[in-house]
């Protein structure tokens, strides 16, 4: 069976951001060619320009994000030629009938925002010390490794596990979305799943909470992700996908196996009472590698507990095994970095973190010793005679 992405909001986009449409840019007054890629480390001393004024159909923050990679030539230019030279990149990943897709996505939730009435406001509002857990929030200010893996555990390479929510704000998140569903069955509205695979749960962008979600991902995800995800973009993540799931015998039961579309994962169990619904991880894998076998040290299985994180790469295959009791529901936020997967493109070895990419990196390399060894031994042999 092929293994796929679970795909969400549109890759790159951030589902929207406070995008609005825009007719096609005219061409750029400053010569660009196809040859011309983004640098393969960031300019620090380059202070990125802000876009936030701008109306753009990818987050502003996505623009600052990928201006400190663009190359020397590009660094001088006037803001328009920026935006004009990445956004042509970043339409590489929205297709044009996409466009029109991410259009009407648009105007669906400025529909919802503009009439559905939030029931806890305070949550739309990023309040560190009465979203996390004090040691969790301790750990991100600190803001170094030794405090991060403090407050970690590694069950299995590449799967981090912590406490982070408290448990009054995994409860008002609960109400809220219950608030959102009751809403949207009230007044007949057509609500937008989280992804293809889902046929349950709420996009969390959609009403309202995306620059709270914002926030989380550039404040307390970014951080972790630059220490433990840096090959994937950790330190880059730009732009988020946040929904919520929900499973039971009246919900999803279970979630097959599968990608995310995202560099890095976040998922929390809010709650409630449940049984069964354990994640099971079988291994990271690049696009060439993502159908192949799994060997014994990738397979891990992880049970929920309420208020309690998850943090893996997208690219860690992994599914949800059927919930047998009660209710669970579940916050992802994917977080996405628009230049790694512009990098991306120019590579062809992920032996940094695809798991079959290293094992033929290593066979390549005993391959090539024992060759050494033999050629060696063929000379020694030969000037001995």
């Amino acid at each position: 069976m092929s293994l796929g992405a679970a795909s969400g909001d549109l890759p790159g986009t951030g589902g929207g951001n406070g995008a609005v449409p825009g007719g096609e840019l005219s061409r750029p007054s400053v010569a660009m060619t196809s040859q011309q890629r983004l640098r393969p480390s960031p300019n620090k001393d380059h202070t990125p320009d802000s876009y936030d004024d701008l109306q753009l159909d990818f987050s502003p923050a996505i623009f600052s994000s990928l201006e400190r990679y663009l190359p020397s030539t590009m660094l001088g230019v006037s803001r328009d030629d920026k935006v004009k030279f990445m956004r042509g990149i970043l339409l590489k990943y929205l297709p044009h009938g996409e466009r029109n897709r991410a259009q009407r996505h648009r105007e669906y939730r400025q529909k919802i925002i503009s009439n559905y009435q939030p029931l806890h406001r305070d949550i739309y509002i990023m309040h560190p010390s009465a979203f996390f857990v004090p040691t969790f929030l301790k750990a991100i200010n600190d803001n170094t490794e030794e405090s991060l893996r403090n407050i970690m555990s590694e069950p299995s390479p590449g799967v981090f596990t912590f406490e982070m929510f408290q448990p009054q704000f995994c409860e008002l998140l609960l109400s809220e979305v219950k608030n959102f569903e009751q809403w949207v069955n009230e007044v007949r509205f057509r609500i937008m799943r989280p992804n293809t695979m889902n046929k349950y749960g709420a996009v969390l962008d959609d009403f309202g909470l995306e620059t709270m979600l914002d926030k989380l991902m550039e404040q307390f995800v970014r951080p972790i992700s630059k220490v433990f995800f840096h090959e994937v973009g950790g330190s880059t993540l730009d732009s988020h996908h946040g929904f919520v799931v929900e499973y039971g015998n009246d919900r999803d039961v279970d979630l097959g196996f599968h990608v995310d579309d995202s560099e890095v994962t976040l998922n929390v169990c809010l709650g409630k009472q449940f049984s069964g619904g354990e994640l099971f991880f079988r291994g990271t894998r690049c696009d060439k590698h993502v159908n192949t076998g799994t060997h014994s040290e990738e397979i891990f299985d992880y049970s929920h507990v309420p208020g309690r994180a998850v943090l893996h790469r997208g690219r860690h295959r992994h599914g949800a095994r059927a919930t047998t009791s009660g209710h669970r529901i579940n916050l992802l936020l994917w977080c996405r970095s628009s230049m790694f997967r512009e990098m991306k493109k120019y590579q062809k070895d992920f032996s940094s973190w695809c798991g079959e990419c290293l094992r033929e990196k290593k066979e390549r390399q005993q391959q090539s010793v024992v060759a050494t060894r033999s050629e060696l031994l063929r000379r020694e042999g030969e000037s001995k005679a």
